[in-house]
């Protein structure tokens, strides 16, 4: 992967700050389930709100990562960098949006919405590749995020 390569000086930018997850992004070792983790705790504490203002914060959160994905993509000269999590946290607190608080919701959506993001599916695999900027990012993370969202609906469903 050619482009700039982030360090913890990349932090003190604050687009790199948001885009890089405060610093998992850095993990040398599985940055995105680093910034997914970081995503539990916000998940948890907004977890009984109302369900409206959690999907705004993930609407905005969305629209935002757009901009910060794709500067931080410019600035580092990489599209879809590793070390860029603001997409997998974003992903993750929408996989929360269709679960009730509790461990065994939270560990379950974290691990579904690993598993899609990783293995990139289809489309999610074709939008990671079709799409430039910070579109491009942010998309593959919430195609990946309903498909975890969907199989968690579906054990609601079927086994309630």
């Amino acid at each position: 992967m050619a482009g700039v390569r982030p360090t913890p000086a990349t932090l003190k930018d604050p687009v790199q700050l948001l885009a890089l997850g405060f610093g998992t992004g850095l993990a040398p070792v599985a940055p995105g389930t680093a910034g997914t983790l970081l995503a539990v705790l916000p998940a948890w504490l907004t977890a009984d709100w109302p369900w409206l203002v959690r999907v705004g914060i993930v609407v905005t959160t969305f629209a935002a990562g757009i901009w910060i994905c794709g500067e931080s993509a410019r600035r580092l000269q990489v599209h879809d960098h590793a070390a860029i999590v603001w997409d997998e946290i974003v992903g993750y607190l929408a996989v929360c949006l269709v679960v009730p608080a509790g461990i065994f919701w939270f560990a379950a959506a974290f691990a579904l919405f690993r598993l899609f993001d990783i293995v990139k599916p289809w489309p999610i695999r074709d939008l990671d590749h079709s799409l430039g900027g910070g579109i491009g990012i942010m998309l593959d993370d919430l195609v990946a995020a309903g498909y975890g969202a969907a199989c968690l609906l579906f054990y609601q469903y079927f086994f309630p």
